[in-house]
């Protein structure tokens, strides 16, 4: 998803990802925004952090170009026909100035690179033919000395559906270009000669060469970032459909797209066509912010539930916590009645969604209901499982999500039990209400707070093996509103990912 999130050519590779733009290939529907599900926007900000990225990625760009050889030849007054190649052209030593992003309005992203210095190494070889067929050829190393300024204008196209970039309107401006002969020992006029000779052809085999390497490494950038997102939102049989629902939105301080954000399960998928989001929920003042509809949620919850994944085992020292929270007599009696004075250890308790969970989005936090069930057996040596309790019940709770340290925290603020069915061996008439009063207390104080916590280290778990602890979220906020969740945060970029992935790539 564009949660992976998340790169530029140091700035652009990211914003690709998070804000492709329309072309003839996309056609939308009639109302785009109502088939809204998942929304990112990058703000000015966020684009100047990522520039500064820029200068690793143009310097591999740079180095990984493929230069041709360049010859050529020109006729000369005495000296007859002079010929002159260069091979072997590599790049050493590259620095750059500075570099400058801005966001337009014409669905293109322009970075200005000031003062590229850049020293490029190869071999010169040169002869001549004099008027008396004398041929004389010599090879010498040469190193030539540029200043360069880089302008990219970066047009965001859509093509399928996804992001496409085209960074072919590049632009280099030469401020120097000075050619050296293997230790200036050749005399001035040869080496006036050459420069004069080559200098216009390089410039444009340089133009050539570096524009379309870079604009190879903003494809091979983009296909990375959109196969890490589409793993990110990838887990097995379940799917998030990332594909664009609209046309971006690219204005002089943020970058906004529209995703589908449907769900696949199983060759089936969700439908959205009523969506609530409202460019005025999002403001500016954080580097990212993603908005996710109830709907996206509760396709994710309910092909969770189909999947059989909403199911939680709890035995030994877990199990012992959740029914010893309170160490009170009538609690000692009515766990001993349960157990019937069996260990911890020789017991389990499962608890599972009987239906799909109904989720709704509201200010005061995510309201989750459904009818659960409660099984504890008791694990006999050489028999069948004795089921000692088993209940069914209606379960609301209220959740509220932050993201600390690296991990997803799931707290329950306001939940409520209603029993359906109860079954207990200790008491087979239900004409104890002790144990049912006790139950229900366990469930609300301890059995609740366990589930969501079990969940919320079960995403953290699966979201860390999609790499995203691998990224910097600097004090991340999750805000709900009636229908609609925002997740707005500022970052630090992992350079180290990025670099790693051009090494091997390039």
């Amino acid at each position: 998803m564009c949660w992976a999130g998340r790169v530029m050519l140091g700035t652009f590779s990211t914003l690709l990802v998070l804000v492709p733009a329309a072309a003839a290939a996309c056609e939308f529907g009639p109302f785009p925004d109502r088939a809204t599900g998942i929304v990112c926007r990058m703000t000015k900000p966020a684009a100047l952090l990522l520039n500064q990225e820029t200068a690793q990625v143009i310097q591999a760009a740079f180095r990984s170009a493929k230069f041709p050889n360049i010859t050529g030849e020109r006729s000369m007054r005495l000296l007859g026909r002079v010929a002159y190649g260069l091979s072997n052209i590599q790049v050493n030593d590259l620095s750059i100035e500075r570099s400058e992003v801005e966001l337009q309005e014409d669905n293109a992203i322009h970075i200005s690179i000031k003062n590229v210095s850049a020293l490029f190494k190869g071999t010169l070889t040169y002869g001549y033919a004099g008027a008396w067929f004398l041929q004389l050829f010599h090879s010498v190393d040469f190193e030539i000395e540029s200043s360069i300024d880089l302008q990219l204008n970066i047009n965001l196209l859509c093509q399928k559906y996804k992001v496409a970039p085209d960074a072919s309107d590049c632009y280099l401006t030469f401020h120097k270009l000075t050619l050296h002969l293997q230790g200036d020992k050749q005399p001035g006029w040869l080496k006036q000669l050459f420069t004069d000779f080559i200098s216009f052809t390089l410039k444009l085999v340089l133009k050539r060469e570096v524009c379309k390497e870079i604009n190879t490494v903003a494809q091979t950038l983009t296909n990375f970032i959109l196969d890490l997102a589409a793993n990110f939102v990838r887990d097995k049989d379940i799917i998030v459909d990332i594909s664009l629902a609209s046309d971006p939105v690219i204005k002089a301080n943020y970058i906004e797209s529209h995703h589908k954000g449907l769900v696949l399960y199983k060759n089936t998928s969700s439908v959205l066509s009523d969506s609530v989001f409202s460019p005025t929920l999002l403001t500016q003042s954080r580097m990212l912010y993603f908005w996710l509809s109830e709907h996206s949620l509760s396709s994710l919850a309910a092909a969770a539930f189909l999947d059989g994944r909403l199911l939680l085992s709890l035995s030994g020292e877990k199990l012992q916590e959740l029914f010893e929270m309170e160490d009170t007599e009538v609690q000692q009696k009515a766990v001993q009645r349960i157990f019937q004075g069996t260990s911890y250890n020789d017991s389990v308790a499962k608890v599972w969604s009987l239906t799909q969970p109904q989720i709704s989005l509201q200010p005061e936090g995510t309201v989750v209901s459904s009818l659960v069930a409660v099984e504890v057996s008791i694990l006999l040596a050489g028999e069948e499982p004795l089921v000692a309790l088993y209940m069914e019940q209606e379960v609301t709770v209220t959740i509220q999500a932050t993201y600390a340290e690296k991990k997803l925290i799931l707290q329950p603020v306001d939940s409520s039990v209603e029993i359906k069915v109860f079954k207990c061996t200790a008491d087979p008439r239900g004409e104890d209400p002790s144990i049912q009063s006790f139950l229900q207390s366990m469930i609300l104080v301890a059995g609740i707070p366990e589930v969501t916590a079990r969940i919320g280290s079960a995403l953290t778990s699966l979201m860390n093996s999609k790499r995203l602890d691998l990224f910097d979220i600097i004090n991340p906020e999750i805000i709900t509103g009636k229908g609609y969740v925002i997740v707005q945060l500022d970052f630090g970029f992992p350079s180290h990912v990025l670099l790693s992935f051009l090494e091997k790539s390039l």
